[in-house]
């Protein structure tokens, strides 16, 4: 057995989603090391270890363990109130230095005679997990080739349970785990995994054969799905409210869906007493919390009577869970992790989720898509009967959850935040935008350039991490369709940088009005214009919020051949102070940044600008950098760059109680001191 044998099984049945979740379940194989000390050869056991993902495994995130020693804690196994205990003694099975922390599910591996285990949590097995009679129905799809196990929480005595009913079923080839997921063993990898996806097709194919047409029952027609485009309109509007309410106890980024899978359950008559019931695999409610919040309006309801509605159920949402809570509770429980509900369903819109970043709410929504699978399986061909509430509880509250999320690493600055940067796709706008991605945000790269912009994001982070979208900062519909897409993809929007501008450089005499109009209609205009549609955004959220302007030291600066670009920027400038003093009662921080210069790098200077100012100043175009240095009292040339840290100066978290002020990023040049 090599370690890449059992990675290439892995990333296979890790890639298809119909075998297993993201990060879900876990596979292992035996063979024989040797042993660094002695030179002689030792039984291992390769194993998954916690958290990693099947499609992406790598060696790092496998755990080996010395199998003799793994097996010998079954004779001084305690019982099962010392789980928590005996996760604790795998460390002391580890054969070698780095690798994994093994997981939970070890003993599951170790104690099972096969070479070779898959332990999966397809959607498929789920169902006849799930279904109130689960036992009769493996039965009757296998006969006798997969058996049954009881609901047990994972950890050691569920190995045992597990190796003691395939020693008693020598012709299994795995078993199904109430509530839970599936088990298959090979005495070869290839066996193994052909066995896996017998359980997890044959399963499919029984739904499918014996199954019940419509397991959620009829369609409604008061929750029938709006048409596309109203969907995400409708989503558009109401995300930042709900991401606010979703927000009460920590901040979260949002997921939006409209998958068909959603909609059908949405729509259906047994929405309501199905989402009551909440999910039953341990990896499906640890992200996707017991129970969905469910919105009980009409699809076409007037917002204002949905945002009511959502306000309401919110609140109750949040006395259920907090009554959940203290019915399990125990004196040595952890502290409950926050009350709001991690799915919230939009009847004729689709699915809402979130978590503490972009992956984790996206995530928290594929779970749920899971679960809806699960329950049609279920209802399909029984009654779907998850877990008890109770035993919910213990797994969400579980000592060893408690201890792997404490073991996470501390969120950077700005995690949780949203960021839209207009004028993204090169120059100061993307150094700014890569900055706020680099300290924990979700980015949204706007630019008149749609091509552009998906460039940068996709240089700057995957789907999870930027977004691109055309934006013309002069036309209200193009920044109400760009903000609305920022919404749909990341729930809402908490920081704006208004830093979408050009510049003409020319004398009075021979500016004309077209000139004055384009500079004001970008700068002035747009940044007014972006402004008011972002603020919007923020309020509905009422988590507060930044907005910052790129302003210029033009705007304090009365330079030559300048009228148009100095006026719009002194215009920007006074709205910073104006906005500061109206969006204050909100939470919203309003801030300016005033660069001298930026010639490397900028789009504004490579555009024929740094040319016109080159001739103003009587030097070369090369040496325009050099030039403004020379000027300032630090000697030194602004870079985009540094603009982008003076902008995470004032949105970060040291300048909470600052707004209404220009930060000077000129390397001291006294023509833009602020007086």
């Amino acid at each position: 057995m090599t370690s890449a044998e059992l990675i290439a099984r892995s990333n296979r049945l890790g890639a298809d989603k119909r075998n297993t979740n993201f990060a879900g379940g876990n596979t292992s194989a035996k063979g024989t090391g040797t042993d660094p000390v002695t030179g002689e050869d030792v039984e291992l056991l390769w194993v998954k270890g916690s958290g990693g993902d099947l499609g992406t495994l790598t060696e790092q995130g496998l755990a080996v363990l010395r199998l003799d020693r793994l097996r010998a804690m079954a004779g001084a196994y305690p019982g099962v109130d010392t789980e928590d205990e005996m996760v604790g003694r795998f460390d002391y099975c580890l054969h070698g230095r780095g690798g994994a922390a093994p997981s939970i599910d070890t003993a599951m591996h170790g104690l099972v005679e096969a070479a070779h285990v898959d332990h999966l949590h397809p959607d498929s097995g789920i169902a006849f997990a799930t279904a109130a009679d689960g036992p009769a129905l493996t039965e009757a799809c296998f006969a006798g080739r997969v058996v049954w196990v009881d609901w047990r929480r994972p950890g050691f005595q569920l190995g045992l349970d597990i190796a003691a009913v395939q020693a008693a079923n020598p012709q299994a080839i795995g078993c199904i785990l109430g509530g839970h997921g599936i088990t298959a063993w090979g005495a070869t990898s290839d066996e193994c995994e052909a066995n896996s996806l017998e359980i997890i097709r044959g399963c499919a194919a029984y739904i499918a054969e014996h199954g019940k047409a419509a397991p959620f029952g009829a369609a409604v027609a008061e929750q029938a799905p709006l048409d596309a485009g109203d969907r995400v309109a409708r989503a558009a509007a109401l995300g930042p409210v709900i991401r606010g309410l979703a927000s009460t106890d920590r901040r979260q980024v949002g997921h939006f869906t409209d998958d068909p899978a959603v909609l059908e359950f949405l729509s259906s008559e047994r929405l309501f007493d199905l989402a009551a019931l909440g999910t039953s695999c341990p990896d499906h409610f640890l992200r996707t919390k017991v129970r969905p919040l469910v919105v009980r309006t009409s699809p076409g309801a007037p917002l204002p009577e949905v945002i009511a509605h959502l306000k309401e159920a919110h609140a109750a949402y949040r006395a259920d869970y907090q009554a959940y809570y203290e019915r399990y509770a125990e004196a040595d429980s952890p502290a409950m992790r926050g009350a709001d509900p991690a799915i919230v369903l939009v009847p004729g819109v689709g699915m809402f989720s979130f978590g503490q970043n972009k992956q984790t709410a996206r995530v928290a929504g594929e779970f749920y898509v899971n679960a809806i699978n699960v329950m049609r399986g279920a209802e399909a061909l029984s009654t779907y009967t998850p877990i008890d509430e109770s035993e919910k509880f213990r797994i969400e509250y579980w000592s060893l959850e408690e201890a792997k999320l404490q073991r996470m690493p501390a969120p950077k600055a700005l995690a949780g935040r949203i960021a839209f940067v207009t004028g993204a796709a090169g120059g100061i706008g993307k150094a700014t935008a890569a900055r706020l991605a680099s300290e924990g945000a979700c980015v949204v790269i706007a630019d008149l350039d749609e091509a552009k912009a998906e460039a940068a994001a996709a240089e700057i982070g995957g789907a999870d991490v930027a977004l691109g979208v055309a934006c013309d900062v002069t036309d209200e519909a193009s920044i109400k369709e760009a903000l609305a897409a920022a919404v749909v993809a990341f729930g809402g929007v908490d920081l704006v940088v208004n830093n979408a501008g050009l510049s003409l450089s020319k004398p009075l005499l021979e500016t004309t009005a077209a000139d004055w109009d384009l500079q004001h209609d970008v700068m002035a205009k747009g940044s007014f214009l972006v402004s008011r549609e972002a603020a919007q955004v923020m309020v509905d959220q009422g988590l507060g919020g930044d907005i910052v302007y790129i302003a210029s030291k033009n705007s304090v600066f009365a330079g030559p051949n300048n009228i148009a670009y100095s006026a719009t920027k002194a215009d920007q400038a006074h709205q910073v102070r104006l906005l500061a003093a109206e969006l204050g009662a909100h939470g919203i921080r309003v801030n300016g940044v005033n660069p001298d210069g930026v010639v490397r790098g900028s789009g504004i200077f490579a555009g024929g600008w740094g040319a016109e100012r080159a001739a103003v100043y009587g030097v070369e175009e090369s040496e325009l950098g050099r030039y403004y240095a020379g000027r300032t009292l630090l000697g030194r040339e602004v870079l985009p760059s540094s603009v982008a840290d003076a902008v995470f100066a004032l949105v970060g978290p040291d300048l909470g109680l600052t707004t209404g002020v220009h930060i000077p990023v000129d390397s001291g040049n006294p023509q833009g001191f602020l007086r």
